[in-house]
């Protein structure tokens, strides 16, 4: 009976239920919503035409193609952020298509044929649902030091892409184009503008607002193409399996595998920051299995559409933390205007704001996730010579392939691929020397190493403002 009073409490007091199980109203859920879907469209969209162009896909298949990524993100973004039984991690998720799963998945299409390459994404589904209760025991050996590493190293790897939408591509005619920087520019100083000058629900839209303003400032330059993606059809639908029946080859899909692994570790630290952000406490063993469970049930369902494998996204988690809107069904709700925009022509049009403008805005957005990162590192006592080598050569590792692309060219395809990807290298070394220092041998055999902090004479003379 007292239960049944605390549940009516609840419900009749919105105060006491977490803002991110709290239903918002309709009129201010809708621009949050849009907002997310403003900020993370380019990746579907940029994903698609980059398979289309490199396999040759004929308008009609991109078309459907394009329409099945729209729709299952949205219903990716649905479930990871509504949740059934112990599928979906309820909290404000977004899902798009992986970007190392989108090259994986042109590689092996190149190198077999697109039905390989489909099976492929099949099989990475199926081990996603398979492989997380083994990884589930692995947890424990990601510890907040690990994790802190982990999410400088996305923050750092999502701005190094995402600019590339400002700058170019290094050897491309365009790369520097002075207009290109003008608009990312503006687009990220009407942001900081809005952050700084904007109160209440606007304050909380800044980052829609500096997209917005941008898009703008292009259309003035001639820069928009949205009327150049009017031609096409009315209305589109997923097809099943536009790209022919699946070819199952476990050698083919072993790098997207391996590739599987590593988004399993970064599923981890995304969960758990997430969940720092929203202020709800995250029970790694029970919540990051239900993220990668709908990732593996929206990849499979996914790839009998066409789609490269699809992912819980990183890229909305800096809109949260940026906005403080925290609600769950504001990415809900994004979802379900990702499925609408997937059987209508918006696809294809929001392909005309200028990639400058997108990257303008995408760049504060994973900013913010690098320096929550480092807001967790800021936790760890480096004081400590384990910690303090843990983290170094972690980051080392996982920036180098960052800052130098290609470092790894000359190896074998699958060993570049899974070494070239900066957030499996930093998981991966941080993990072994977290291990190396924390779980093996004597605990106490890496003492504090002395700073000028704790010189003996300083604390003497201020005994209170030191801890020892």
């Amino acid at each position: 009976m007292a239960a049944d009073t605390n549940t009516d409490h609840a419900a009749s007091d919105p105060s006491r239920i977490h803002p991110v199980d709290r239903l918002r109203p309709v009129h201010t859920l809708i621009p949050f919503a849009i907002q997310h879907v403003l900020v993370m469209v380019a990746t579907p969209i940029s994903a698609v035409f980059l398979i289309a162009n490199a396999l040759s896909l004929s308008p009609q298949t991109t078309s459907a193609v394009l329409s099945a990524v729209f729709v299952f993100s949205g219903l990716g973004s649905i479930l990871q952020s509504v949740g059934v039984w112990r599928i979906g991690v309820r909290l404000p998720f977004v899902m798009v298509p992986g970007g190392a799963a989108t090259i994986l998945f042109i590689s092996i299409g190149q190198g077999t044929d697109l039905s390989t390459a489909v099976g492929a994404v099949l099989i990475t589904g199926v081990f996603y649902i398979v492989a997380v209760t083994l990884f589930v025991r692995l947890l424990k050996f990601f510890p907040p030091l690990v994790i802190g590493v982990m999410v400088v190293v996305i923050g750092i790897n999502l701005i190094q892409v995402t600019g590339k939408l400002i700058v170019g591509e290094p050897g491309t005619y365009s790369y520097g184009d002075p207009q290109n920087l003008l608009l990312g520019c503006v687009t990220i100083v009407i942001t900081v503008l809005s952050f700084r000058f904007l109160r209440g629900m606007l304050g909380k839209l800044s980052i829609a607002i500096g997209l917005v303003g941008g898009t703008v400032l292009a259309a003035v330059m001639g820069k928009t193409t949205f009327t150049e993606q009017l031609d096409g059809p009315l209305f589109a639908t997923p097809t099943l399996l536009p790209l022919g029946a699946p070819t199952f080859d476990l050698v083919a899909a072993i790098p997207m595998l391996l590739w599987a692994l590593a988004s399993m570790a970064e599923a981890t630290g995304q969960t758990i920051i997430n969940g720092e952000i929203v202020g709800k406490k995250v029970e790694p063993t029970r919540d990051v299995p239900r993220l990668i469970r709908a990732d593996g049930l929206i990849t499979v369902a996914g790839a009998l559409f066409g789609t490269p494998a699809l992912v819980t996204s990183g890229e909305n988690v800096g809109i949260v933390r940026a906005s403080g809107v925290r609600s769950r069904f504001v990415t809900a709700f994004a979802g379900i205007l990702l499925i609408l925009i997937g059987v209508s022509p918006l696809a294809r049009i929001l392909n005309g704001i200028p990639p400058a403008v997108v990257g303008g805005s995408a760049v504060v957005v994973f900013a913010i996730i690098a320096v929550l990162g480092i807001q967790m590192l800021a936790r760890v006592d480096f004081n400590q010579t384990g910690n303090l080598i843990t983290a170094t050569v972690g980051l080392a590792a996982g920036l180098l392939p960052v800052l130098l692309p290609g470092m790894y060219a000359h190896l074998p395809a699958n060993a570049a691929s899974l070494l070239g990807s900066g957030v499996a290298m930093a998981a991966f070394v941080s993990v072994l020397l977290n291990l190396l220092f924390h779980h093996t041998g004597r605990r106490d055999r890496h003492p504090k190493s002395r700073t000028p902090i704790e010189d003996p004479s300083r604390l003497e003379q201020r005994p209170g403002d030191y801890r020892i």
